[in-house]
């Protein structure tokens, strides 16, 4: 009869030998972290493919005093336009004046409203 000490062992397949609790819960703790840890760092902004962009440091009152004045002026481009052209041209120039026309009224009230808080 053959005893247990005279049987051979196979290699260890595992990299810490036969059993290292501490270097498995190690290895499993990092695992763990790269997989579920939440990334709490700032992501790198990505660049912009804007051509054109508005500063965030800008105050409500100035971008919709800005935005009357770009109103104003595709109002004064579109009906130059308008009264150029004949016909159904025209008239869809002049819908076009019109909704610019309406979006002044919004801003110009938008900017009422701002001037009253301050």
């Amino acid at each position: 009869m053959k005893n247990n000490s005279d049987i051979p062992k196979p290699a260890a397949t595992f990299p810490y030998g036969d059993y290292a609790p501490e270097k498995l819960k190690e290895a499993a703790d990092r695992a763990m972290d790269h997989y579920l840890k939440p990334d709490n760092s700032e992501p790198e902004p990505k660049p912009s493919v804007q051509l054109f962009t508005v500063s965030d440091s800008i105050d409500t009152e100035a971008l919709l005093a800005n935005l009357s004045e770009t109103l104003a002026s595709a109002n004064a481009v579109l009906n130059d336009l308008a009264f150029g052209l004949e016909g159904s041209r025209r008239h869809v120039a002049l819908g076009g004046v019109q909704m610019i026309e309406l979006g002044t009224l919004l801003a110009n009230k938008a900017l009422d409203r701002v001037e009253l808080r301050t």
